[in-house]
């Protein structure tokens, strides 16, 4: 394998001058360039990822913890980072939770890995870190942006969608339809973001004279098979429903399926609504009704400021997403 030393001698100049050259960073000769590039070419030398890290401190990498690969919410997260790196000839380092400790650990040494793996900037987006550990990781790392959370005293670290809004959003939708007697499907109950949502959703439902205690609602993980087990359990409760809330794009295709195999027809008996407008909802039948978020407009603006604050980049930044419901078959007026 060639070495600078070995491009060096071909073009005839310095070590020096041949790093300069193959960094950018320096002063040399058009010629110098012209012959250390043409030896470069040559040897079919590149230059070592460590060295060049050395010489600019900068690994030239994001790194992005997220707290699972599966399932439609992270997929587009990564993917509007990844996009926008490479454009801006930078590259992502993913991290995610795993092992036997609890899902606030994994986040942890999630984190910590970003960090011993010197990333220039690091994207977090857990729902089991508490507000003081990302105080706490700030005060270790301070290029840091968080996405789908809103952490108290860090606000300017920030790139999230108001979910009370988008839970009240969600109650208009099923109002404005005529269900007054609606069922819910939530996400576990320790969840911020899950609790933020129901929060909004119940108290327009409140609102409108509907109390929180008449609405029957069973728990899930946010899987589609916790959907299906969930709505079992609910049909078993036989409510006088007409529209059922899910709290994820995935537990409303666990819900519909289940809704499917024992007779009850989406949407002429149950309306069915999810959230997060993930790329199954349009392609379930019938198609999902579900409120957006726009989760890779947060990550991506999330990465563009790490950019800016890293390597000084100038990219506009954008802070407010707005949750939208996305109208489709599944919710229709009530029977």
């Amino acid at each position: 394998m060639a070495t600078i030393k070995d491009v060096a001698r071909l073009a005839g100049v310095g070590v020096g001058t041949a790093s300069r050259v193959i960094s950018g960073k320096g002063s040399f000769s058009e010629a110098a360039a012209a012959r250390v590039e043409a030896a470069a070419r040559q040897l079919g030398f590149r230059p070592s990822a460590i060295a060049r890290a050395l010489s600019l401190q900068s690994t030239g990498t994001i790194g992005v913890f997220v707290p699972d690969f599966k399932g439609p919410f992270y997929g587009p997260l990564l993917d509007a980072i990844d996009a926008e790196l490479r454009l801006h000839d930078r590259h992502m380092v993913a991290a995610n939770g795993c092992g036997d400790e609890d899902t606030r650990q994994q986040s942890l040494d999630g984190a910590r890995f970003l960090i011993e793996r010197e990333c220039d900037g690091i994207i977090l987006c857990s729902t089991a870190l508490r507000d003081a550990d990302f105080a706490a990781l700030r005060e270790a790392f301070a290029n840091l942006a968080i996405v789908n959370r809103d952490v108290k005293g860090m606000k300017t670290h920030c790139f999230t969608v108001d979910h009370r809004a988008a839970g009240r959003a969600a109650a208009d939708a099923l109002l404005a339809h005529g269900h007054r007697r609606i069922a819910v499907i939530s996400g576990p109950s320790g969840v911020g973001d899950n609790k933020q949502r129901l929060q909004g959703l119940f108290d327009r439902l409140g609102e409108a004279g509907i109390a929180m205690a008449s609405i029957p609602t069973e728990e899930g993980d946010f899987s589609a098979p916790s959907g299906w087990a969930a709505c079992e359990r609910l049909v078993a409760r036989k409510p006088k429903v007409t529209a059922l809330f899910c709290a994820n794009d995935q537990m409303a295709m666990g819900a519909i399926s289940y809704l499917g195999h024992h007779g009850i027809r989406v949407p002429q008996q149950w309306s069915v609504m999810g959230y997060d407008d993930s790329d199954v909802a349009a392609f379930l039948s019938p198609r999902l009704t579900s409120v957006r978020i726009p989760i890779a407009e947060m990550a991506l603006n999330a990465c563009r400021q790490l950019l800016n604050t890293r390597f000084g980049s100038g990219l506009a930044v954008s802070r407010k997403f707005v949750p939208t419901v996305v109208m489709r078959d599944s919710l229709a007026k009530a029977p």
